[in-house]
């Protein structure tokens, strides 16, 4: 990941519970929908195998991560596969620690302001607030506060009408998930509405940044 690009959409799609028959149609759907970052969780099923051929299918048009990633060994396997970031739920200091010697760029997840802090202390490239959703936008405003200079991701809850409201608080990027990448949806093949979807995300990105909205 070159977080440099990613600054530009700033939007993790998280795909969690997929098969891998379903990994060609969605990468396709994501491309063309527009976002430009997705992980693959490692609590999947096959999730290395998914994580690599995400990778051939994409073919260079979409960074791929892996998330949940819960110690050194998974972490490892999920590199291995061609994760080119890390996220994990909460703060896990050797997976944070080898991401940092090695320059991949880690999103550990944290909610309090001593476990955000400490997370960023540790080396995050950014830290996931998560969930977000039971705390919403003034709670990420209220810890920007004393803590302005920590970047911050919100995971859970974020939908194209409270998008504005999450970056305007602060925060430097979002994610969606299972609102997006439904399991109806998906069991009926509909990538058409999962698409449509996603397209809402990358509007609504780009009409707050060009309002000038952005503060993380």
């Amino acid at each position: 990941m070159k977080v440099s690009e990613f600054r530009l959409l700033p939007i993790i799609g998280i795909l969690r519970g997929i098969e891998e028959n379903q990994i060609e149609p969605l990468c396709n759907e994501i491309i063309s929908a527009g976002i430009k970052t997705i992980e693959i969780t490692m609590n999947t099923k096959d999730a290395p195998l998914l994580i690599k051929k995400a990778t051939g299918v994409a073919s260079g048009r979409l960074t791929i991560g892996a998330g949940t990633v819960l110690d050194k060994k998974s972490l490892e396997t999920a590199l291995k596969a061609g994760a080119t970031f890390i996220v994990t739920p909460v703060l896990i200091n050797d997976v944070v620690s080898y991401c940092v010697k090695h320059k991949i760029p880690v999103f550990p997840g944290a909610l309090t302001p001593s476990e955000i802090y400490a997370a960023w202390v540790a080396g995050a490239t950014m830290v996931k607030v998560f969930p977000a959703k039971f705390f919403g936008p003034s709670y990420i405003k209220e810890v920007k506060g004393p803590l302005d200079k920590i970047e911050l991701l919100a995971c859970a809850g974020v939908t194209p009408g409270n998008l504005g409201e999450y970056f305007s608080a602060g925060v430097s990027a979002v994610t969606f998930g299972s609102s997006v990448f439904r399991k109806d949806w998906l069991k009926a093949n509909d990538y058409k509405s999962i698409g449509e979807s996603m397209k809402k995300y990358v509007a609504s990105f780009k009409e707050v940044a060009g309002n000038g909205k952005i503060s993380g």
